[in-house]
């Protein structure tokens, strides 16, 4: 009957254009078939309604509501035959129906969605007829309601089932295929989804997601100025930090092209993509391709702050084109940087002013960069390239927008000193470099630079340096010890609280100073004023407590001094003391020296003040002499055979105008022990060409003028020195008495 009555009748039916009778048989053929509780009579019903809808022709568009309903209802029906002859008779609508089904899609492609999924092969391979047929007819007409379609598509995209993924993914790439549809302007609706699906086991799957992905990335670089670069920017930052190799690495590649084509628009989101991108830079090579495109996205970015943005006032932030993140959208604690970062409302226009060559004004958040880097700093686990990538970030902030820098420069200058305990050399290298920019800027200067110089000595006794007054506190001879030499440039007020707390920091951990301090000082010399930071070291030591830290230091300033080529030109300003600057610094570092007796004496060997040096050596007659203090006495006579005291040497050949410099070197010797060093400069002193040496010393020399030094007291000076020694005297007895009376307790 089905077969050859009904369709015979429905044609009739359309002859006599008799909508009511042919709704009818339809009706009839649903209620009491199609959706019937027999099998069989579904069965019926589904080939019934397949015929009608055959002889109804092209005038089928005009009843598919009635038509396709019940056959999307047996898609769900128990017996997989039944939902196969669904497939079937849906076919012969939507073939006979062609562009007219397009108003009834999302129904037609929630049901096929489902069926993608369905265990039988028969149903699945039935379906899959079905979704060729679907497709060509979307790709052939130019009605497709892709803005209708855009919901369900967000909905279904987010399935888990394999076979719906790729249900869905065949579906966007034959969409993504037609000219007539632009669904690049719907990209951010099923970016993330799109991400989701990267992930799948199936490596079929994740090939067409891929290639799905390329496809848009291509269409992105061809029409730039109509992509919504600001809505994609939270999902990119997601998925660069996914534990999947290839979601991370094509995330990666496509935050790399967002900067690269959206320039600027991409700076209110920095904040995430560092967050995302900065644990790249530490990957191994197994990671190598993401690290690598890691690299060029945290270059690209960091290319995009300019000056300008330290300039830009409350007015032009008020007009900016994208509008910061607030701040429960950016970080708003530093533990937050690693997690997954928060969506940010962006604009829903494009931006079609891309390819303008117009400036575009956007704001900085520089107050979420900061905290980002601040975070990766304090995070010990992090990688060694990570941690020279935010130092480095750092350093250029400070370069290009100093003026905002300088509000977070107080939170920052406690973990930048901490790093300067950093394993690698490199890092410290990086941070001293931000130390040092910190310490030179202009805009760190402030009206009272006094102000800075004390506000780090409120922490713990035992780390306490106390601090100078910056007066002049020294004898009435002229010299202005405390005060910084006019000679060089002027630091802000950020460089005499460095110098306190990198002293503080040697002081707390002494194996910093031993493995690294000498290091540190030397690179601080060649980006700072050398005589600045001596001038400062040696001001803030004059007042140590701490006297045995005083003389470790004095120490390791001496060494630097004498050794360092960074310190050359330093070492000739001091040789000759020709300039009222040179003796002021002479003066300066004399009063610190003190703490240390044998460095005071190479300080004026340095500077050839040799009948000072030997009244110095007269004086060591009446210090206590260790072990530690002959080591000195050693250490400096080898120092006196190397080439920095090549000059020394050969004033050996002037008897006549130096003899207190060889009465000092007999003072040395007979310090010594016999060693191998009092042999050295036994045999030194053997060469001096004058056989009647000790009476050419009691002779007046004419010869012998130090008028360049002659503004110098130094009879003031010998005063200090005995009155610091007396005070390092004191102190070891009072620890000498304090190990005592803990051996007592011990015993007891």
């Amino acid at each position: 009957v089905l077969s050859s009555s009904l369709p015979r009748l429905v044609r009739e039916f359309v002859a006599q254009n008799n909508t009511t009778q042919i709704k009818h048989v339809i009706q009839i053929l649903s209620q009491e078939f199609a959706l019937s509780q027999h099998p069989h009579s579904r069965k019926g019903g589904l080939i019934g309604l397949a015929a009608c809808s055959i002889a109804l022709g092209k005038d089928s568009g005009l009843y598919l509501k009635e038509l396709i309903e019940p056959v999307l209802t047996c898609f769900n029906d128990a017996d997989s035959r039944l939902r196969y002859y669904a497939c079937e008779a849906l076919y012969n609508i939507v073939k006979v129906a062609r562009g007219s089904v397009l108003p009834h899609f999302n129904v037609l492609f929630d049901g096929l969605s489902k069926l993608a999924a369905d265990p039988d092969p028969n149903v699945k391979s039935g379906s899959e007829l079905l979704d060729r047929l679907l497709k060509d007819i979307v790709t052939e007409s130019n009605q497709f309601d892709l803005v209708g379609f855009i919901p369900l598509l967000r909905e279904r995209i987010y399935s888990n089932n394999q076979y719906a993924r790729q249900f869905i993914i065949s579906w966007i790439l034959v969409l993504e295929s037609v000219p007539d549809i632009n669904l690049l302007d719907y990209l951010p609706e099923i970016l993330d989804g799109l991400f989701q699906i990267l992930g799948d086991n199936s490596k079929e799957i994740r090939k067409m997601c891929e290639v799905a992905l390329g496809e848009f990335l291509k269409e992105i670089k061809k029409n730039p100025s109509s992509v919504k670069f600001a809505e994609m920017a939270n999902i990119l930052v997601i998925h660069c930090q996914a534990a999947d190799d290839l979601i991370q690495l094509t995330a990666m590649c496509w935050m790399r092209e967002f900067i690269q084509l959206a320039g600027r628009v991409m700076l209110p989101y920095s904040s995430g993509i560092l967050t995302a991108v900065l644990p790249c830079l530490s990957y191994d090579d197994r990671k190598k391709n993401i690290k690598e495109v890691a690299n060029v996205c945290n270059q690209s970015l960091m290319k995009l702050v300019i000056p300008e943005d330290d300039e830009m006032d409350e007015a032009k932030q008020s007009m900016t084109l994208l509008a910061e993140p607030t701040s429960e959208e950016s970080l708003s604690k530093p533990e937050a940087a690693s997690s997954v970062w928060k969506d940010i409302t962006a604009l829903n226009q494009p931006l079609s002013f891309l390819c303008s060559s117009e400036r575009i004004q956007v704001t900085l958040n520089l107050d979420g960069i900061v905290q980002v880097l601040d975070c990766h700093l304090h995070d010990t686990s992090i990688g060694m390239m990570t941690r020279i990538a935010v130092l480095k970030w750092l350093y250029h902030l400070y370069i290009k927008t100093p003026r905002k820098m300088f509000r977070h420069t107080d939170s920052l200058f406690p973990i930048l000193l901490r790093t300067l305990s950093d394993e690698s050399d490199e890092v410290i290298l990086k941070d001293l470099e931000v130390l040092a920019e910190i310490a030179s800027s202009p805009a760190g200067q402030t009206e009272d630079p006094s102000a800075s110089d004390s506000s780090d000595v409120r922490l713990a006794p035992h780390l306490e340096l106390h601090v100078p007054a910056r007066t002049n506190q020294l004898s009435s001879s002229g010299t202005k010890g405390l005060e910084c030499s006019p000679s060089t440039p002027t630091m802000n007020s950020y460089f005499y609280k460095f110098m306190i707390n990198l002293l503080k920091r040697f002081s707390s951990e002494r194996k910093l100073l031993e493995t690294r301090g000498a290091f540190i000082i030397r690179q601080l010399c060649l980006l700072l004023n050398a005589e600045n930071i001596f001038h400062s070291m040696a001001d803030i030591l004059l007042r140590e407590e701490d006297l045995k830290f005083a003389s470790t230091m004095v120490h390791t300033l001496n060494t630097i001094l004498l050794t360092s080529s960074e310190l050359f030109q330093l070492r000739n300003q001091l040789k000759d003391l020709k300039t009222p600057e040179s003796r002021n610094l002479f003066c300066c570092l004399y009063r610190s020296w003190c703490h240390n007796p044998v460095t005071t004496v190479s300080l004026c060997f340095l500077t050839q003040n040799y009948k000072h040096a030997y009244d110095l050596i007269q004086k060591f007659g009446d210090l206590e002499v260790t072990v530690d203090f002959l080591t000195e006495v050693d250490k400096l006579v080898q120092l006196i055979e190397c080439p920095i005291f090549t000059y020394l040497r050969l004033q050996l050949l002037d008897v006549k105008n130096n003899p207190y410099l060889i009465k000092a070197l007999y003072g040395l010797l007979m310090l010594l022990p016999q060693s191998s060093a009092f042999q050295l400069l036994s045999h030194r002193l053997q060469c001096v060409p004058n056989p009647e040496l000790m009476q050419e010393c009691t002779k007046p020399s004419s010869g012998f003028k130090r008028t360049t030094a002659s503004n110098i007291d130094y009879t003031e000076l010998l005063q200090h020195f005995e009155k610091v020694q007396n005070k390092h005297l004191e102190a070891r007895h009072q620890r000498a008495g304090r190990a005592e009376q803990l051996d007592r307790r011990v015993v007891l």
